[in-house]
């Protein structure tokens, strides 16, 4: 993958050969270009380093299951080399990260299916070509005819490979197979018990989203303001590609709930989980809204259609607050406090501007939508939201 500065860097000179072939570009061009692909960067990487941070005790719970499989295995059972104890551990844990528990049991299956049968197998008949094509047609079979999805399918067919092919050493026999068990059950001990999933992560990935709808919309001011194209077409891009965050906090919401339900120690975080897990659905209108909104914001620069300032200043105003919003989200706080903000938005929309054109209207209308749906990712029910948004007039109550 190609790093996003090169990236960056490649579109910059891009615009050189292009400006060669129309003209030679201004130096405000580069200067913008730029700084689009410092800004892309930069997201880039706090986006990586929230990834990391998000699955880090994921990581470490890894490390932490691999040792005591084979701790279990070696110092209780008296195993030599128990290499399927950590393995198995860390094949089902990596299953279970974003899962359901019903995956870890799964995988855990696939992976003493496979093993057992390898096992027996190799010990009749020995290693070899042939014996690898019987032992993978036959563990997978067995998987299969126990009701197994896919995942447990596949992970009998390639522990049985990996059986068949390391043969075990003297006194060994069937301890392939009891490894294989005893990594697994700490796997799944380690779901129930110290789930991976930090509770808050769903909380973070809502306040990533609305971060993300913040930095499309303060783009999408300046594209309309300096009349750029390409900023526009990069926005609207990016306006799409946000449903792919969304679906991830949608994700992490259904893993929050199961690790509370299923786990004893997190039960009492459901209410929590659950109050996150409710602020998505306005989440997904606002971001569906968000997507109109850019969309005529791009035809209006690709048409230079008027957009009035007041409407620029509107989105200036909802960008800002959805910063709030994204904040005390991260502080892990319901963002009550972004209310006034959205009324004074919702009133200041309520008043159409006789010089708009077709995309301004649809433009401020979807702001207004996203005003109810941003009250509603506050906390607020639905009817009160729309009470905050009056109805549409051609003048300010002040000029009435």
């Amino acid at each position: 993958m190609t790093p996003e500065p090169t990236r960056g860097l490649s579109r910059v000179r891009a615009l050189v050969a292009r400006g060669r072939s129309r003209g030679t570009p201004t130096s405000d061009d580069l200067a913008r270009a730029a700084d689009r692909a410092a800004n892309r960067s930069r997201r880039e990487a706090r986006a990586r380093t929230a990834r990391l941070a998000s699955r880090l005790a994921f990581i470490v719970q890894c490390g932490l299951g691999a040792a005591v499989a084979w701790w279990v295995a070696t110092g209780l059972l008296g195993h030599v080399r128990p290499f399927f104890a950590p393995v198995t551990a860390i094949v089902c844990l990596g299953m279970s990260y974003g899962q359901r528990l019903r995956r870890v049991g799964e995988v855990m299956s696939g992976v003493a299916v496979g093993v057992f049968i390898g096992d027996a197998f190799v010990h009749v008949f020995g290693s070899g070509s042939w014996q690898i094509v019987v032992v993978v047609v036959i563990s997978m079979s067995v998987a299969a005819l126990l009701g197994a999805g896919m995942i447990l399918t596949t992970q009998a067919g390639v522990q049985s490979v990996i059986v068949t092919t390391l043969v075990a050493g003297p006194g060994q026999g069937f301890t392939r197979w009891l490894d294989a068990v005893v990594g697994g059950s700490v796997a799944l001990l380690f779901t129930l018990v110290a789930p991976a999933a930090p509770l808050r992560r769903p909380r973070q990935q809502a306040a990533l989203v609305v971060e993300e709808i913040s930095g499309i919309l303060t783009d999408t001011v300046r594209a309309l303001r300096e009349k750029d194209g390409d900023l526009a077409s990069a926005t609207l891009s990016r306006a799409r590609d946000s449903e792919g965050m969304l679906t991830e906090a949608r994700a992490l919401s259904a893993e929050g709930i199961a690790v509370v339900r299923l786990s004893p120690i997190r039960r009492r975080h459901l209410p929590g989980v659950q109050a996150i897990a409710d602020l998505l659905e306005p989440l997904d209108r606002a971001i569906r809204n968000l997507r109109v909104l850019v969309r005529r914001a791009a035809i209006a620069v690709w048409r230079d259609e008027p957009v009035p300032t007041a409407y620029l200043r509107l989105l200036e105003a909802l960008a800002e607050t959805t910063t709030d919003i994204s904040r005390e989200l991260f502080e892990r706080r319901l963002p009550t406090h972004a209310r006034v903000g959205l009324h004074r938005i919702g009133e200041a929309s309520a008043v159409i501007d006789p010089s708009s054109g077709l995309s301004g209207e649809v433009m401020r209308a979807q702001i207004r939508s996203m005003v109810v749906d941003l009250l509603m990712l506050t906390g607020m029910p639905l009817d009160e939201a729309r009470e905050m948004v009056p109805e549409s007039m051609t003048h300010g109550p002040e000029d009435g």
